[in-house]
C-alpha cells in the first residue's frame, strides 16, 4: 500500500474558554462583597475606570470651586495669605511642647495636611485640601484571648524560659480556650520535662477567665467549680459521669453516685450557670449582616415584583474624556496598545457586570414563579426544585444556574433566604399526587416534636407513619431519622426522659 501526503479542509465547532470569558464566568459566582473587591481592584490597576459616584463627587467638587470663587472682596480683604494656621512644628515651637503632641496622629507630617474647614464671621468657608482622616484607623481593638492571657502570664512569670513555655500554652489554645495538645507532645517539642510543663500548666489554669487551658469538658467544669468550692465528692461522680446526663438516665446515674433526683437536679442547675467554653467571650470573629442581593414583594394586584438591590451593585463608567485626551499625547506604540488594552478591559467589565446583574434578576424571577406557593403558604407548600428545572426554563446551562444561586440572597415577605434554599429534593406522595420538598418534610418534623407531650412521644417510626396518613409523605423510617438528627433532636426514648425528668 502506498503512502502518500494529502491536504483536507474540514470545519467544526468549538467554545474557547478566553480569559475574558473566565472572568465573566467568575464573576457570576461572586457575592457583593467579592464583587466589591474585584471591582476595586480593576479600578486601580485600569486609569480608565471609575465610579459613577466618584464622577458625581467630581462634578459636585468643581461647583463648589465655582462657589467659593465668589466669595465677596470684604472677606478676601480680610483673610490675607498671611493669616494662615502654623505648621505643626510652628504650633509646638508657641506652645513650648513636643511636635508629638500637636497632632499625634500626624507625627512628622504638617498638621494642615488634613480636609478642614475654617469659617470666618461672614460665614464664608475655606476648603484646605488634603485627605480626610480614617477614623476606623483609631478604633481600639478588641482583646483576644492569647493578649488577654499573656498579659497574667508575665506577671506570675519572671524567668525567661517559664515565660517562653507559657507563650507556647497560650500558642496552642483553641477558640473556646482548651488545650488542643496533649503534655507530652509538648514536652517532647519544647525538650523540657513533663514535669516542668505540668507545672507551669497548672499555674495558667488559675488565669482568668477561669477554665482555660483544660483538655475536655469535665476538666473544665471542674475548675470552675473548684474555684467556687463545689466541687465535692457527689458533684465529682456526676463529671465522671457526664455520658450519662448527655442520655439523660439519671436514674441510672443516681445509683453510681448515691444521690437522691431533687440532689441531681441541683447540681445540674450548677452546671448550668459555668461556661463550657470560657475562651469565646474573646471571640474577635466579626458578624456579617446578611444582606439581599434581590427584593421580592407583591404589588396590590398580586403580582410578584423582583428587582435587584441597587445599593450593592457597583456602578463602573469609561472615562472616554481621559481616553481622548491621553490618546492625543502618546507617541510610543506600546503606550498606545497599553491604552486600548484598557479600554477593551474597561468595557469587558461594564458588560460583563451588566451580564450578571440581568442573569441574577433572571434566576431569581424564575424561582419565585417556581415557589409561588411557598411566598404565599409558607415552608409546608415549598415545592421540589431542582438547578435543571430552572435551567430548562430560562435557556441557561444547569452550571450557569449553580454559580448565579452561589453566595446570593433573596429578601421575601417569608424573611431573607439564600437562594440555594429553594433548591431541594423531592420525596414521592403516597397518593399519587405532586411530589414534596424535602425541606417541607423536616419543618413538619420539628412542629412534631415540638409539639409532644410527656405521654405521647413519638418514635421514628411513627413519625414516619404520620407524614404518610395526614401529609401524603412518604417517607421511610431511616430517613426521618436523618432528619430529626440534622434539627439536633435526641431519640425517642431520650426525649421521653426529658419530659418526664423534666430538668433538662
Amino acid at each position: 500500500m502506498a503512502i502518500k501526503q494529502q491536504l483536507n479542509l474540514s470545519q467544526s465547532q468549538n467554545l474557547a474558554l478566553t480569559p475574558a470569558l473566565m472572568q465573566a464566568i467568575k464573576l457570576l459566582q461572586l457575592g457583593h462583597l467579592e464583587l466589591t473587591a474585584f471591582v476595586e481592584n480593576e479600578l486601580e490597576q485600569n486609569p480608565l475606570l471609575e465610579l459613577k459616584d466618584a464622577h458625581s463627587a467630581e462634578q459636585d467638587s468643581e461647583q463648589h470651586a465655582e462657589q467659593d470663587n465668589k466669595v465677596d472682596g470684604d472677606f478676601n480683604a480680610d483673610f490675607t495669605a498671611n493669616d494662615t494656621i502654623g505648621s505643626a512644628e510652628k504650633i509646638a515651637d508657641n506652645f513650648d511642647t513636643d511636635v508629638d503632641n500637636v497632632f499625634p496622629e500626624q507625627v512628622g507630617q504638617d498638621s494642615i495636611s488634613q480636609s478642614t474647614s475654617i469659617n470666618n464671621a461672614n460665614n464664608a468657608t475655606i476648603h484646605l485640601s488634603g485627605d480626610a482622616p480614617n477614623i476606623g484607623a483609631y478604633v481600639a481593638q478588641k482583646l483576644t484571648l492569647s493578649d488577654h492571657l499573656w498579659d497574667q502570664a508575665v506577671l506570675m512569670f519572671d524567668n525567661r524560659i517559664e515565660r517562653l513555655i507559657a507563650r507556647f500554652l497560650i500558642d496552642s489554645l483553641d477558640e473556646a480556650g482548651y488545650l488542643s495538645s496533649d503534655i507530652s507532645n509538648i514536652s517532647s517539642q519544647l525538650g523540657i520535662s513533663e514535669d516542668k510543663v505540668s507545672a507551669i500548666l497548672s499555674k495558667l489554669q488559675t488565669c482568668d477567665p477561669i477554665g482555660v487551658f483544660c483538655k475536655d469538658l469535665r476538666e473544665c467544669m471542674a475548675i470552675q467549680l473548684s474555684a467556687l468550692d463545689r466541687l465535692d465528692p457527689m458533684m465529682a461522680g456526676l463529671l465522671d459521669n457526664l455520658n450519662l446526663v448527655l442520655d439523660h438516665d439519671l436514674t441510672k446515674l443516681s445509683k453510681i453516685i448515691n444521690a437522691s433526683m431533687q440532689d441531681i437536679a441541683d447540681m445540674l442547675l450548677e452546671l448550668r450557670n459555668l461556661n463550657p467554653k470560657p475562651g469565646q467571650a474573646f471571640d474577635v470573629s466579626q458578624t456579617q449582616t446578611i444582606i439581599a442581593d434581590v427584593f421580592v414583594k407583591q404589588a396590590n394586584d398580586g403580582v410578584w415584583k423582583i428587582e435587584l438591590n441597587s445599593d450593592i451593585l457597583p456602578q463602573v463608567l469609561v472615562n472616554r474624556t481621559y481616553f481622548a485626551t491621553v490618546k492625543q499625547k502618546l507617541r510610543a506604540k506600546s503606550e498606545k496598545e497599553y491604552l486600548v488594552d484598557c479600554l477593551q478591559s474597561a468595557n469587558w467589565l461594564i458588560k460583563s457586570l451588566d451580564q450578571r446583574a440581568k442573569t441574577i434578576l433572571k434566576v431569581a424571577t424564575e424561582i419565585v414563579r417556581q415557589q409561588d406557593s411557598f411566598l404565599i403558604h409558607g415552608i409546608t407548600h415549598l415545592k421540589p426544585m431542582t438547578l435543571k428545572m430552572v435551567a430548562d426554563e430560562i435557556e441557561m446551562h444547569e452550571s450557569t444556574v449553580s454559580r448565579v444561586t452561589a453566595n446570593k440572597y433573596i429578601s421575601t415577605p417569608r424573611g431573607i433566604f439564600e437562594m440555594k434554599y429553594f433548591f431541594t429534593t423531592g420525596l414521592s406522595s403516597s397518593s399519587g399526587a405532586n411530589s414534596h420538598s424535602s425541606e417541607a418534610a423536616r419543618h413538619i418534623i420539628k412542629q412534631m416534636i415540638d409539639e409532644e407531650k410527656v405521654d405521647s412521644v413519638l418514635s421514628d417510626e411513627k413519625i414516619s407513619k404520620l407524614l404518610r396518613t395526614r401529609y401524603n409523605i412518604d417517607v421511610a423510617r431511616r430517613t426521618v431519622m436523618k432528619y430529626r438528627e440534622s434539627l439536633n433532636f435526641a431519640s425517642s426514648v431520650v426525649r421521653k426522659r426529658q419530659k418526664k425528668q423534666n430538668i433538662i
